[in-house]
């Protein structure tokens, strides 16, 4: 467990898949292929309904890539295999046959917030800020790019990106589309997130799996596209601007 985990619960056709990683929940690469891998299973599985997606811990819903793993980057190739694992849980959630409703109990950062952009319906805490911090560090969020600008929009999207240490209040995210409501408590959260997965798995999964493809539709080219991207991140991983920023932050960090 100190090295993170990934677990599935199916109940009452609800699946829950949640992750965890100590490190204020970053996702290093067994972590995301695991979580796509979960995605997957749980919309193959006739018995679910709809999938809720969250995470453990009160800190950050996901602090992003492991940088840990970043650091330990040695080659294009490399890069491209770790970028790729974000690229499969995006693909995974938009080609789940059923709805995915995702449970921002907290801030994301990085591909957090491309995770919170990628579920179909996402639901926050009131504290649940969100920052696209990779051009901070030399990469720019190119594979978890088209989730967020499908979701936010292009202009919204350019601000987001162009603007990496600042965060943004879960109202903001609300007022332009990142979350459909925020709550002022995580019980209330919780509330809300059970509510609307019970009554969505009282309803046609045949009718459900249609709309889940409308809602989709024109993002039909992302195995290639997400792949495309993951290699750019990849290349530029290996930047020295990236080196010295990674080592700062993990120096930044260790003094704390």
């Amino acid at each position: 467990m100190s090295d993170g985990y990934v677990k599935s619960e199916l109940r009452g056709g609800i699946a829950t898949v949640t992750f965890h990683h100590p490190k204020s929940n970053s996702l290093p690469g067994h972590i995301l292929r695991s979580l796509a891998k979960a995605i997957e299973d749980a919309g193959r599985d006739p018995a679910t309904r709809v999938i809720v997606l969250r995470s453990d811990g009160d800190k950050s819903f996901c602090a992003g890539a492991s940088f840990d793993e970043l650091a330990a980057i040695a080659s294009a190739d490399e890069g491209l295999g770790f970028f790729s694992g974000f690229a499969l849980v995006i693909n995974a959630i938009r080609k789940a046959p059923v709805l995915v409703i995702g449970r921002i109990h907290a801030h994301a950062v990085g591909g957090g917030v491309g995770l919170a952009c990628a579920v179909d319906i996402a639901y926050a805490h009131e504290k649940a800020s969100a920052r696209l911090s990779e051009l901070a560090i030399g990469i720019g969020p190119f594979v978890v790019g088209p989730a967020v600008e499908r979701k936010v929009g292009p202009a919204t999207f350019g601000l987001l990106s162009a603007s990496p240490a600042l965060r943004r209040e879960a109202d903001w995210c609300v007022q332009r589309g990142m979350y459909a409501e925020s709550f002022p408590s995580v019980e209330a959260l919780d509330a809300r997130i059970d509510a609307h997965a019970t009554e969505l798995a009282g309803y046609s999964p045949e009718a459900m799996a249609d709309l889940k493809r409308v809602m989709w539709r024109g993002t039909e080219d992302w195995d290639s596209l997400l792949a495309e991207r993951a290699a750019i991140s990849g290349r530029l991983v290996l930047s020295t601007f990236t080196r010295e920023a990674i080592a700062k932050f993990k120096a930044e960090v260790a003094k704390r």
